[in-house]
């Protein structure tokens, strides 16, 4: 038997908290959504003016960094022709994102989650998701 640390829903409040204060501080409404450890939806909100095609995208990027727990900028540096990983967005269903913007969520060690935020720039949206990561961490 295994135990698993996870992030709840309060815990993806706080996340989402601290995006949208960053969104709103840059002047870039945003897409943000939070995934547990696997890479599944818990919270997501679309502050007023997100763009609509970033609904998915910020999805998909959470969904990297909580399932993969990594970084999607990380992948964006290793998907590139030549190395082992290109076409690494091709898989899970085209779901896996390298663009900058989705995070990993860890905690004493372990990936609990995931942010992933789009509407921005890729460092927008980088910016954002890590004010969001800092929010909760700074809350524990």
């Amino acid at each position: 038997m295994i135990s698993v640390k996870r992030l709840s829903i309060e815990d993806s409040r706080l996340l989402i908290e601290g995006a949208r204060s960053k969104a709103e501080e840059i002047g870039v409404p945003m897409c943000i959504a939070v995934t547990d450890d696997s890479g599944n939806l818990i919270a997501f909100e679309r502050m007023n003016g997100g763009k609509a095609h970033s609904i998915e995208v910020a999805q998909d990027k959470a969904f990297t960094a909580g399932a993969a727990r990594k970084a999607t900028h990380e992948y964006n540096a290793a998907n590139i022709p030549g190395n082992l990983a290109f076409g690494i967005h091709t898989e899970a269903g085209g779901r896996i994102s390298t663009v900058g913007g989705g995070l990993p969520v860890i905690f004493d060690g372990d990936c609990i989650g995931g942010i992933g935020v789009s509407s921005g720039t890729p460092q927008q949206d980088m910016e954002v998701s890590q004010a969001g990561v800092d929010r909760f961490l700074n809350s524990l």
